[in-house]
């Protein structure tokens, strides 16, 4: 009888804890959602961006190591060089589970989370458990600044 007693009453506090914080998560969620759509139509970042030459400068060419690469984290971008003044950008975004890569060593871009290695020439599989290769982003190199697209 105690057994079932204690049963119930843990079922309830699973039941109140597993609904508690739903709807105030949703309810946070919404606002900021609908506050960027509804300053989308001056898109000024985007016209400076442009004036700028053709995106933000990510790194210097003497920062990307031949044979490696360099992982821009707030970016999600991630820079390799595969050969001398070949340089290659793909998502930092794990094709496997989402994570972002963490680094580049011996000629593979390597997630942290499950062990997946893309190669720095074409960001595709090199090793496993991801499936896809790493989308490639475009970039532009001017004089020594490596730029996004």
């Amino acid at each position: 009888m105690v057994l079932g007693a204690g049963g119930a009453g843990l079922a309830a506090i699973l039941t109140a804890c597993a609904s508690y914080g739903s709807p105030t998560t949703e309810a946070v969620a919404e606002p900021p959602a609908e506050e960027p759509s509804s300053d989308a139509p001056e898109k000024k970042p985007e016209r400076n961006k442009a004036a700028a030459g053709g995106g933000k400068a990510l790194a210097d060419t003497s920062d990307i190591p031949e044979g490696g690469g360099k992982v821009f984290e707030s970016e999600k971008v991630v820079v390799t060089q595969p050969t001398a003044g070949d340089f290659k950008a793909f998502s930092a975004v794990c094709t496997h589970a989402g994570c972002t890569v963490a680094t580049v060593s011996n000629n593979t871009i390597n997630c942290p989370c499950h062990g997946s290695k893309f190669s720095i020439e074409d960001g595709s599989v090199a090793d496993g458990p991801a499936g896809g290769p790493l989308e490639e982003k475009k970039i532009s190199v001017d004089g020594d600044k490596i730029r996004l697209a």
